[in-house]
C-alpha cells in the first residue's frame, strides 16, 4: 500500500527524543490519520550508537529507519536521501527528530496542502519550558525538567495541553513575518523542483539550511505559502546547536548568517508574504497579505 503522506525526519544523538517524537507521528496519536496513510522516514545522520528498530515505539506507525551512510555535521545531504525514499504524494521534512507534533498536525497540513496545487505549508514551532530554550537552559532547564513538564499534563494522552507548558519561538504571531517552518511540506514534485536541500550549507546542524529552503520553496513560480493554525511542533531539549546553546546562541545566529549571505549573497530575513491562514479547526482560509500591513 502507497502511503499518502510522507515525512523524512533526521536523527542524531537523540536516544531519548526520538521515541517520543515518532509516538507523536503514530495512527495512535496523530487525529484522522489511520495507519498506512502516512509513513516516516527516519535518517540517523551519524549518532556514536545509531538507532535500531528495538528503539522505536511499538505505537510508531509506518517507520522506515536509515543510517545514513555518509553523515555530515549538516543534516541537508541526509535530508534529500529521505526525500529520495519518500513514496507519498505529500511530504514534510522534520529537520530537528526531537520535536514533538502536536496531534492534529498531519492531516491539518494534508487538508491545506488540498488548497492549492502547488502549496507551501508551514507550521509554528514552539520550545518546550517557560522560555525558549537557550535562555530557559540558564535558569535551569534541563531534560529531567522537561520529563516533568511533559508528565504533569499526562502527556501523550493529554497532548493537547502542550501549549500550556511551552514557549512560541517567533513572537510576532500567527500572520507574522515567518524565517523557517519545521514542520514544512510540499508534494513530491515540489520538492523535486525545489531541488531538496542545498548542501552547500555545511554548518553544524545545517547552519541556515531550513530558512533557506523554507525561502526558496515559498518563492518558486506560483507557489502559495499556507500557514496552518492551531497545529505546531514543539521541540525538546537535546543539545541543538542554536535552540540549546545558552551561551552561544547569538553567535551562532552571525555564523549562519554570514554563510547565508556567501551563498546567496543577500541578507537572512525573514518571509513577510502572510500567504493564506488556514484554521483547522473550522475549515476557514483567511487571505494574507505583507506581514505587518492591513489587508484591504
Amino acid at each position: 500500500m502507497t502511503p499518502e503522506i510522507s515525512i523524512v525526519l533526521i536523527s542524531y544523538e537523540m536516544a531519548r527524543e526520538l521515541p517520543r517524537t515518532l509516538h507523536s507521528l503514530s495512527p495512535e496519536y496523530q487525529r484522522n490519520c489511520p495507519a498506512g496513510r502516512c509513513e516516516v522516514i527516519v535518517v540517523d545522520n551519524g549518532s556514536r550508537t545509531p538507532p535500531t528498530a528495538a528503539d522505536l515505539p511499538e505505537t510508531s506507525g509506518t517507520v522506515h529507519l536509515h543510517i545514513f551512510p555518509d553523515p555530515t555535521p549538516s543534516p541537508a545531504a541526509a535530508i534529500n536521501f529521505g526525500l529520495a525514499r519518500a513514496r507519498g504524494e505529500l511530504v514534510g521534512v522534520w529537520i530537528d527528530g526531537a520535536r514533538l507534533a502536536s496531534p492534529g498536525l498531519i492531516d491539518a497540513c494534508a487538508r491545506a496542502a488540498a488548497l492549492y496545487p502547488r502549496a507551501v505549508v508551514a507550521t509554528s514551532s514552539f520550545h518546550l519550558g517557560p522560555d525558549v530554550q537557550y535562555a530557559s537552559i540558564l535558569n535551569g532547564y534541563d531534560a529531567a525538567e522537561e520529563d516533568r513538564l511533559l508528565a504533569s499534563i499526562g502527556w501523550p494522552a493529554s497532548a493537547s495541553r502542550l501549549p500550556d507548558i511551552a514557549t512560541p519561538v517567533w513572537r510576532s504571531g500567527v500572520d507574522g513575518p515567518m524565517l523557517e517552518s519545521n514542520a514544512l511540506f510540499m508534494r513530491r514534485a515540489l520538492w523535486e523542483e525545489l531541488g531538496g536541500y542545498d548542501e552547500a550549507f555545511v554548518g553544524p546542524g545545517g547552519g541556515a539550511v531550513n530558512p533557506d529552503t523554507f525561502i526558496r520553496a515559498c518563492a518558486l513560480p506560483d507557489a502559495k505559502l499556507i500557514r496552518v493554525q492551531r497545529e505546531a511542533t514543539y521541540h525538546q531539549i537535546h543539545g541543538g546547536t542554536i535552540s540549546n546553546a545558552p551561551n552561544r546562541a547569538v553567535e551562532a545566529g552571525k555564523l549562519l548568517a554570514r554563510e547565508y549571505f556567501r551563498l546567496r549573497r543577500k541578507p537572512l530575513l525573514p518571509v513577510r508574504e502572510t500567504g493564506w491562514l488556514f484554521d483547522p479547526l473550522t475549515g476557514n482560509v483567511q487571505e494574507g497579505g505583507l506581514a505587518g500591513e492591513a489587508v484591504e
